[in-house]
Order: C-alpha cells, then structure tokens, then sequence
C-alpha cells in the first residue's frame, strides 16, 4: 500500500473531525467523562483493530486518549490509517456513557 502524499493527507484530513497531521502520521484527542469511559473507548477500538490488522499508537491520559496512526511497515500515512481513524470515530460516537448504568 502506498503512502499518501501531504496534499492527499490534507484532503482526507478535511473529511474528518478533529485528526490533524502529526509528522508522518495522523492524531486525534478523545475526552470522556472519566478514566473508566476512556478505557471502554480503548477496548472497544480491538475488534476492529485487531480484523483490520492494523493498530494505532495509543495514549491515555485520564479521561483523555490520544490516537496515532501511520503505517508503520510502509513509513508514512496510507488509506488504512484513515480506514483506522473513520473507525474509531465511530466507536467513539458510540461509548455509551457508564453514568447512563449508574456506575458515573
């Protein structure tokens, strides 16, 4: 699979919320309610992962966790890692609040 080029990161970039260029890679932020919240969103980000075979780079901070994606084997940014992004966008979307199960 073939890198992208920066005007075609850029391009795809304008089709998504929140992921910006990082170097050779691309980055998004994620705030949830609480760490709890946060690590419902990271395990929830593995099946499709792990059926995709490509994973992100992945930061947790609290409530916050910070994706990267890159190809890591083709040194730079590819379709997948947008495939990635779009993916956990809507897992994201998704995460069902633990206070709506009286755990929050």
């Amino acid at each position: 699979m073939a890198t992208m080029t920066a005007a075609e990161i850029d391009q795809q970039l304008a089709t998504l919320d929140g992921w910006t260029r990082a170097g050779e890679a691309i980055r998004k932020q994620y705030t949830f309610q609480d760490f709890p919240e946060a690590v419902l969103f990271v395990s929830a980000l593995v099946p499709s992962a792990e059926a995709a075979d490509h994973h992100p780079d992945i930061e947790i901070h609290y409530k916050r966790v910070t994706l990267t994606y890159t190809t890591h084997s083709e040194g730079g940014v590819t379709a997948k890692d947008f495939e990635g992004a779009r993916a956990a966008d809507d897992i994201a979307a998704q995460v069902p609040h633990l206070s709506e199960f009286g755990d929050g």
